[in-house]
């Protein structure tokens, strides 16, 4: 009997010894299997840029019919509004110089021949375009699967003002393409090259020198063209936590 009493107590030690490793052990399963707190933030989103560019803009019309001729300086100040990820809002106003020449035309016009006619006007453009990246743009943490550079096209509408023997206001249309990078949380650089296409042929200051009239608003009008880097700093932070306010 004591024999037995023995074994039994043996075998209810054992017992609570191995209930006790297996309670031990889910225990360390749970710890191990429950989320693990990060010490990092996500980067915050912001919905509006400030800055600014510099460049070349080039005249495009009956005296020069290269694109990068007679290339002049350009400044550019912008405010972008960030819709998301991949699409944003920008408004631009620039000002540079449109500069051609008759020997710059490659052509021959019955009221220049002989002449050396040349100009050089003011130009100011104010533009609103509309900017699609093709990837996601941001830090990778402000929006999953965000990438630091992308490739961006760009279309739009804008105002054209110069000065030849008067002045001359138009509108343009807008179309370009560039790449952006962001450099840091709130710097962004990008280079970007864009054509406008206005409704007048009198930026040079010669309308019609072949005095063929023609139909349509872009048809033998003059344009311009704008190289530029533009560097932009991202603020007003989006609101996270707005939604729960309405609940």
């Amino acid at each position: 009997m004591k024999w037995f009493e023995s074994i039994s107590s043996k075998d209810s030690r054992s017992s609570s010894r191995r209930g006790g490793w297996c309670v031990c052990g889910l225990l360390l399963l749970f710890l191990l299997s429950a989320p693990v707190p990060t010490l990092a933030q996500a980067d915050e989103e912001y919905l509006l840029e400030v800055g600014g560019g510099i460049g070349a803009v080039s005249y495009l019309g009956d005296f020069n019919g290269s694109v990068t001729g007679n290339m002049q300086p350009m400044a550019t100040a912008l405010l972008r509004r960030v819709l998301n990820p991949y699409m944003g809002v920008t408004a631009t106003l620039s000002y540079g110089q449109l500069k051609g020449s008759y020997k710059s035309a490659d052509t021959f016009y019955p009221d220049y021949q002989g002449q050396t006619y040349s100009f050089s006007n003011p130009l100011v453009d104010l533009s609103l375009r509309y900017e699609y990246n093709f990837w996601p743009y941001g830090t990778g943490r402000d929006y999953r699967g965000a990438k630091r550079l992308t490739p961006f096209v760009f279309g739009g509408l804008g105002g054209t003002y110069t000065n030849t023997t008067g002045t001359v206001l138009a509108t343009n249309l807008l179309l370009g393409a560039g790449v952006k990078y962001k450099a840091a949380k709130r710097l962004n650089v990008a280079l970007e090259w864009g054509i406008h296409f206005t409704t007048s042929d009198k930026l040079d200051g010669a309308e019609d020198p072949y005095y063929i009239k023609s139909t349509g608003a872009f048809k033998n009008k003059d344009c311009y063209s704008a190289l530029q880097l533009t560097l932009t700093y991202s603020f007003l932070a989006k609101c996270r936590t707005c939604h729960n306010e309405d609940e």
